[in-house]
């Protein structure tokens, strides 16, 4: 008798838990990303993974990673349509109370540098080290050290991870010219800072740049 009480208050409970999950996700935009943390005090953790859980299954929610799902959104034209990879790489930083910052394609791509779509996002980060897929492309976040997530400007910040993906020796005209207008853009203070984080080639590198500006 005990052991039945017991069951039916968990059952109870879970099935509370998947009611208020299930009429929260029903107010939700379509291609709005779900977390089970969004849900703390609502239920167990056990509770809260059951019910988005069911909700996959009965297809009010699409699984796009471990621990991360979104409502289904789709385009008559176009058919399902994928969270932005970038967004969800933002949303998990805010969650994660972490930081990250684009690198290598990405970087470029981001500046400009380079006009070929990246089919992997690559971050640095202080925080947990994971890749995803999102429709065809990966996101990925590499561990990396405070000093790499230091730079206090947005341009330059990704201008030095972007060079470390180029040959700074063999750097075409056009490439320099994009460079020296992104550098210029930059405030002055943030720009010093940063390049005082950079590796040695780098700086000297921007270093040699500004001065051809003067």
């Amino acid at each position: 008798m005990y052991k039945n009480v017991g069951f039916l208050r968990k059952f109870g409970t879970m099935e509370k838990a998947h009611t208020h999950i299930e009429h929260s996700i029903a107010r939700k935009k379509k291609g709005e990303l779900i977390f089970p943390t969004d849900f703390r005090g609502q239920g167990t953790a056990a509770a809260i993974k059951k019910a988005l859980s069911r909700l996959t299954q009965q297809g009010k929610l699409k699984r796009l990673s471990h621990g991360i799902y979104y409502v289904p959104k789709v385009d008559p034209v176009f058919g399902e349509i994928y969270p932005s990879p970038a967004a969800v790489a933002a949303i998990i930083a805010k969650k994660e109370k972490v930081s990250i910052r684009p690198a290598g394609a990405y970087a470029l791509n981001q500046l400009g540098l380079s006009t070929q779509v990246p089919t992997k996002l690559v971050y640095l980060t202080d925080g947990v080290p994971r890749q995803l897929k999102i429709g065809k492309v990966i996101v990925q976040f590499k561990s990396t050290t405070q000093k790499k997530l230091a730079a206090r400007g947005d341009l330059s910040g990704l201008i030095i991870q972007a060079l470390e993906e180029l040959d700074t020796r063999n750097m075409n005209p056009e490439t320099e010219k994009r460079i020296m207008e992104l550098l210029l853009k930059e405030d002055p203070k943030k720009l010093q800072h940063d390049m005082k984080l950079a590796p040695a080639r780098i700086h000297d590198y921007i270093l040699n740049l500004l001065k051809q500006s003067k």
